[in-house]
């Protein structure tokens, strides 16, 4: 079976791309906003982000749901309306903080946990539709063209709601936020409405088998595989490594730079320029030209990513002005080279066992989600803790971001030790991180 077409996966693209924005509001403005303009700590705006991605931890459940429900369409439509909704309350529980700092917090924390379950839901739903529904030789150009899709619909985002959101007030916060809710959700119908009625899954040599009885059943079957533990691993190391400035960021360039909270919202963009580079040049020479293995972009990434965070680190100390965008530009590149190698790999695995793509994708998504909601909190309490032991921001955050840098490191030694395709065994290295 040829699988869906190129046109298909751009629609399909256009879910990625309304979550990923609406998810940014989350991660960098929200925050942005809590501490810089409240003058909350760190803390507990990145504990809110915390909650939001630890209750992600059903995506598994969600996955195995829609293999059983055999249809994804309804999990998608309905994780956005909750999506969508949270973050509307989000945004009024901001404004409440102003005034009503334990009651905001609060209803934060509701706003917070329906934003999770909403993302998880449509998230896992979404790479498991598109999984089964591509064939291998398009898989590489698919997560590309689907990924460089969410950072642009990010960079359009954080570009006007920057531009929105200046001169700030708890009123132009709210309305923003709304307004950005009902486009993220019309852009999820274009996109998916229809798509099942009109296509069938790529057939696998086990395509017809159904989807265990029972939920930990079938989530024990998949982790005995030792390629999908191994791949597991490296996904929450890479991941925490990934989500460890996510918090910080737009903080420290507030702080150390002198930002207003659209600049570093527009620095977020920049950021996401970069990665929509980085995504394509991987399209290009992996997927275009066959140059370079998806592990070698996923090596070269980390790598990458290592040596930019090590940049930033030293910028803060610089005499003269650090050209502190294009570094951000530069991380972003490089952390676009990593995703691509990783999100081909993790398509290909969920996909290669018939009845189980959702709850593959899952599992996967859900080390994901520890990592992420780890990093982002032990990023942003590192950087309470050492700014009560040095004597400036600048020594802070660097600190944290050199500690960052040398996770990338080891991420990049891990996937250095994975192997590709099904009937490959893996390596010695491979062997140990897998429990073998």
């Amino acid at each position: 079976m040829n699988g869906i077409g190129w046109l298909t996966i751009i629609r399909l693209g256009l879910v990625n791309m309304a979550i990923g924005s609406f998810v940014m509001l989350a991660t960098t403005v929200l925050n942005r906003v809590m501490v810089v303009e409240l003058a909350m700590l760190a803390t507990i705006p990145a504990g809110l982000v915390a909650l939001l991605r630890m209750v992600q931890v059903t995506r598994a459940r969600w996955g195995y749901d829609s293999d059983r429900g055999g249809t994804r369409t309804p999990w998608i439509i309905g994780g956005m309306v909750v999506l969508c909704g949270g973050g509307i309350l989000a945004a009024f529980a901001t404004a409440l903080m102003v005034t009503m700092p334990i009651f905001g917090t609060l209803i934060a924390t509701l706003a917070f946990v329906l934003m999770g379950l909403g993302s998880a839901a449509s998230g896992t739903c979404f790479l498991a539709l598109l999984a089964s529904r591509i064939t291998p030789r398009r898989r590489a150009a698919s997560a590309t063209i689907v990924w460089m899709m969410m950072i642009f619909g990010i960079i359009t985002a954080s570009i006007v709601v920057g531009k929105l959101l200046d001169p700030f007030s708890p009123a132009r916060l709210i309305f923003v936020t709304m307004g950005l809710a009902g486009c993220a959700f019309v852009v999820t119908l274009l996109g998916v409405l229809g798509v099942e009625k009109r296509t069938e899954p790529v057939e696998a040599a086990d395509a017809h088998a159904a989807p265990p009885a029972n939920f930990w059943g079938g989530m024990s079957r998949i982790w005995a595989d030792a390629r999908v533990r191994a791949f597991t691993i490296f996904i929450f190391v890479s991941m925490l490594a990934f989500s460890a400035s996510d918090l910080i960021l737009e903080p420290f360039a507030g702080l150390v730079f002198g930002m207003s909270p659209g600049e570093s919202t527009l620095l977020s963009g920049t950021q996401h320029q970069g990665t929509f580079l980085g995504m394509a040049l991987v399209g290009i020479l992996g997927s275009g030209l066959r140059i370079g293995s998806l592990r070698f972009w996923t090596v070269t990434g980390c790598l990458g990513s290592a040596l930019v965070l090590t940049a930033l680190a030293i910028g803060g100390f610089a005499v003269v002005d650090w050209p502190i965008r294009a570094n951000v530009f530069a991380l972003g590149f490089a952390n676009g080279i990593f995703a691509i190698g990783a999100i081909g790999t993790m398509m290909g695995l969920a996909s290669e066992e018939g009845g189980s793509t959702g709850t593959r994708m899952g599992l996967f998504g859900t080390a994901q989600t520890i990592a992420f909601a780890s990093g982002g909190m032990v990023g942003a309490m590192a950087v309470d803790v050492m700014r009560a032991f040095v004597a400036s921001p600048v020594e802070a955050y660097g600190i944290v971001f050199a500690a960052e840098a040398a996770l990338f490191v080891f991420s990049a030694i891990l996937a250095f030790g994975l192997r590709e395709g099904r009937n490959e065994a893996p390596d010695f290295h491979a062997a140990i991180i897998a429990g073998e």
